[in-house]
């Protein structure tokens, strides 16, 4: 008689195990953050800025379907990577969108998915054919679109409500919310041609237009924070030096927004509309790429300081790649409008340093994967609390 309680017991625990600890389920995934699909912008914006470029490099095209097919790939692993995360580790990822820090990332997924649909349609369809890829675009832009605008009200909305932001802490990070909307301004010319003429095509083209002045508006309340935070308090953190670069993103992609509606607004607006907007996308790119330069050269400047100080890789260095893409997009379409061959040899230049800066960081990311170093939980950087020289 008293085995069988014994055995009851036995079958009893069998079926009921006990639960794994979410800190020991899939535990390379843990500490996978949004800020992972920086890879992926950075990746497609190669691609696409390559194929921009108003200068014929033998083989390039080539290149750039390489460069995209990776970029398709590494989005399909990133989302595969952080659906694992929320399976899993869901306290960690409620614990990022709950982080001042991490949760901006979100909108990274965004300008991923419509990087990577953009690229499909000015190069992967040489590849996947012209349906194909207007297929994967359709899907890629109204997600990443919806998903953008999404995120553009949600993390302002926790970082007033749920966040506990100390003065003066402002980052450049937070730039990454409301940018996602102007990223889909830009790439939403592709599909203009593609509607049917009349309602649909001005209404796309002006939803654009819309998603432009949201996401500019958002921008230009955002930078005073930002610069005034540089002003008082001094250089960033070593490990967030490279996030100067982000705030390039907003105002090359700007410029490469007003100049890819202005393509397309003669077949979807009226032609006193059409020719203005064509005459705005000058009078608007060139300013800001004035203060583009401007800004890129203080980056450079800040970040080759905190080189010298010993900054080491992170994936903050991923911010060196997209936002210098939007710049080479933006340069191309001034030289497309203007005629002028300085902004031709700008584009070059500037994707010159978008490419090594893709290959440095690419290949220090693959060595962290190797290694296991990224995959591991963060370390807290030093507090900060006086200027160093």
């Amino acid at each position: 008689m008293a085995i069988f309680p014994q055995t009851q017991q036995t079958q009893r625990a069998q079926q009921s195990p006990v639960p794994i600890p979410a800190a020991e389920r899939l535990p390379s995934l843990r500490y996978i953050g949004p800020n992972w699909y920086a890879t992926v912008m950075g990746t497609a914006i190669v691609a696409s800025a390559g194929v921009a470029l108003p200068v014929h490099v033998p083989g390039l095209r080539t290149a750039c379907t390489v460069v995209w097919a990776l970029a398709a790939l590494a989005l399909a692993a990133v989302l595969v990577a952080r659906t694992g995360h929320w399976i899993a580790h869901r306290d960690q990822a409620r614990g990022h969108l709950l982080d001042p820090a991490v949760a901006p990332f979100y909108g990274c997924l965004s300008m991923a998915l419509l990087a990577v649909g953009g690229s499909s349609m000015v190069v992967g369809k040489d590849v996947i054919g012209h349906g194909a890829a207007l297929a994967l675009d359709v899907v890629l832009y109204t997600a990443g679109t919806l998903i953008g605008l999404g995120a553009a009200v949600a993390i302002p909305y926790l970082m007033v409500v749920r966040h506990r932001i100390e003065p003066g802490t402002a980052s450049p990070v937070w730039l990454l919310p409301v940018v996602a909307p102007m990223v889909s301004a830009a790439l939403g010319p592709l599909l203009v041609p593609e509607l049917p003429a009349g309602q649909w095509r001005e209404a796309l083209l002006l939803a654009c237009y819309a998603m432009f002045g949201l996401s500019l508006l958002a921008t230009l309340v955002m930078l005073p924070l930002i610069f005034a935070r540089l002003v008082h308090q001094g250089p960033l953190p070593l490990a967030l030096t490279p996030t100067l670069f982000l705030v390039l993103g907003p105002l090359g992609q700007s410029t490469t927004a007003v100049n890819q509606l202005a393509d397309v607004a003669p077949g979807a607006i009226g032609a006193p509309y059409a020719s203005g907007l064509g005459v705005f996308a000058v009078l608007y790119g060139v300013p800001v790429m004035g203060f583009a330069l401007l800004w890129l050269a203080l980056a450079v400047a800040l970040v080759v300081r905190a080189a010298r100080n010993g900054m080491t890789f992170g994936m903050t260095w991923w911010g060196f790649t997209f936002p210098v893409g939007t710049c080479v997009t933006g340069a191309a379409g001034l030289a497309r409008h203007t005629g002028l061959t300085a902004y031709t040899w700008l584009a070059v230049a500037l994707y010159v340093l978008l490419v090594a800066a893709w290959a440095v960081a690419g290949a220090r990311t693959l060595r962290g994967l190797f290694s296991g170093a990224l995959l591991a939980a963060p370390q807290a950087p030093a507090p900060v609390t006086a200027r160093t020289t």
